[in-house]
């Protein structure tokens, strides 16, 4: 992207955008995001992976092994969705499913060792997608906004 076009401005330095628009910090976010799904679908893809597939991983990574239900839970995924992830996760060998002690009827998904190689590969890859992302700030501006995206986040989670 071209520093006009993030300001918003055309060739020749005729506005594209409305003043009042740039200003308004939920379109910057939207606009953002747009761009950021992009950056990030498309890194991933390049790795063979998808977005779903490293929220999964990192999920049992960092809070061990859950149901496909807590799975859904704490990744976000839909649970009519979560069973194509773990297909194809189970199918990578990224993850294993072993019958739930106390109910037969559920599965327990567990992070593999193959599972655990692709999880630190993939965090790697995204490393660098959020450099490119990233680049115009300064490694205390990125903690800085993070810092205050996540406050946003964590207020709005817990105000819906």
């Amino acid at each position: 992207m071209i520093r006009d076009e993030a300001a918003g401005v055309r060739d020749g330095g005729v506005p594209k955008t409305p003043d009042r628009l740039r200003r308004r910090a939920s379109r910057l976010l939207s606009q953002l995001t747009m761009r950021s799904d992009r950056l990030i679908t498309e890194g991933l893809a390049r790795a063979d992976a998808r977005q779903w597939h490293y929220a999964v991983l990192a999920s049992l990574e960092e809070y061990g092994p859950g149901s496909q239900a807590e799975l859904s839970r704490r990744s976000g995924i839909y649970r009519g969705d979560m069973v194509g992830v773990l297909n194809e996760l189970a199918e990578r060998d990224l993850v294993e499913r072993a019958p739930d002690p106390d109910d037969r009827r559920r599965n327990i998904i567990t992070i593999s060792i193959r599972g655990r190689r692709r999880l630190r590969r993939l965090d790697t890859v995204l490393d660098d997608l959020h450099d490119e992302l990233l680049a115009p700030l300064s490694p205390a501006e990125r903690g800085q906004l993070v810092e205050l995206l996540t406050r946003l986040l964590d207020h709005h989670a817990r105000t819906s």
